[in-house]
Order: structure tokens, then sequence, then C-alpha cells
């Protein structure tokens, strides 16, 4: 254990330290979790082109542009009169459609890794990428489903990053697990708590 905690360098560190920070700022619905991540971003796309982890790296580019857009989307995107975007479902037809073009990704991109690049891991690795594409997507609209998506992502990814001896990242995701947990816990929290206070707003209307 001392030889591994001996291994871990700093970049690896600020990695750790940026993503536990971001997503528990994303579980408090906090607007400063966008800035964190995209600081989380440019540490991880360092790390990964050094791994050979590219699936990861595009993902991370991914996630770069989904960080300033969940952060756009965020203040913007509520066409109601609440201060702060609900956290709201998505519907059944949407998440069917991207849980299909997750499933065609996740083998068209490891045939791609497999083929053209001496990738590690490479489907493995491209199920967290797709998967982690949509459950970004969703998490920058603030559907509550995108904790179901990072939940089998952070199970997944933590193995993977054990295996290659990444080991601040195996156990960032390792803690990201139960994250994923209390995410959902408390965005279902919030989503009752804004669904009662609009029923006592339609029953004082009456």
């Amino acid at each position: 254990m001392v030889d591994i905690l001996l291994s871990l360098d700093w970049i690896e560190a600020s990695g750790l330290v940026f993503g536990l920070a971001c997503v528990i700022l994303l579980i408090r619905q906090s607007i400063l979790t966008w800035p964190l991540g995209i600081a989380y971003v440019l540490v991880s796309l360092y790390i990964f082109y050094e791994s050979k982890l590219y699936a990861d790296l595009i993902l991370h580019v991914f996630f770069l542009w989904m960080n300033i857009y969940g952060w756009y989307y965020w203040i913007n995107g509520n066409t109601e009169a609440e201060i702060e975007l609900p956290v709201t479902r998505e519907s059944p037809k949407v998440l069917s459609g991207l849980l299909l073009l997750s499933a065609v990704g996740v083998v068209l991109c490891g045939y791609l890794f497999t083929q053209f690049t001496d990738a590690s891991l490479p489907y493995w690795d491209s199920t967290t990428t797709i998967l982690s594409f949509t459950a970004m997507w969703l998490t920058a609209r603030k559907k509550i489903e995108s904790w179901h998506l990072w939940f089998v992502v952070d199970v997944l990814a933590s193995g993977i990053y054990l295996f290659k001896e990444l080991y601040f990242y195996a156990v960032l995701y390792g803690v990201y697990i139960g994250l994923a947990i209390a995410g959902y816990l408390s965005w279902r929290r919030s989503m009752a708590t804004v669904s009662a206070a609009a029923s006592q707003t339609n029953l004082a209307g009456v």
C-alpha cells in the first residue's frame, strides 16, 4: 500500500480533488460544479493521453464542451419562474433512443479502437466512454436518469483504472459509486419538493 501511495503523483491527485469536488457540487445542484468540472477535464486529458486510453481521451474532450454547455444551460435553460432549473425526468421515448444509440456506439467505437489504435481494453473502455456521453448529456439537461448511468459507468471505470494501475482514478471512481447513489436520492428529493410546491400553488389558485 505504501508503494502504491508513493507511486501516485500530484497530477493524479489534483484530478482526484477536482473530480470529487465537482460531483459533490453536482449533487447539491451548485452552478460551481461546471468550472470545477472543466478543471477536472483538463487534468484528465493529460493523464489519459499518457495512459493510451484514447476512448477516455475523446470522452473528456466531449466533457469539456458539455461542461461549458451545462454551465450555460443551468443558468439560461429554465423557461419557468423558478430561480433555478428544476430536476426532471427524461421521456421514455428519448431514453430508449439514447440507449439504442449508446449500444451501437459501444460496438463501433470498440471495433475502431481495436483495428486502428494500440488502445488498452478497447471494448471495456468504449463502454464507459459511450455511456458517459449519454450520462453527461442527461446531466447537463438536469435529468434524474443521469445518475443511473453514472452508477454503471463508475463500477466499470473503477475496475478499468485499477487494472491500468491508475490508483487515484480507481479510488475516485470507487467513491463515485457511492456519490451516484447519493446524487440520485438527493435529486429525487428535490423533484418531490418541487412537485409538492407546484401542487400547493395549483390548489391555492383554485
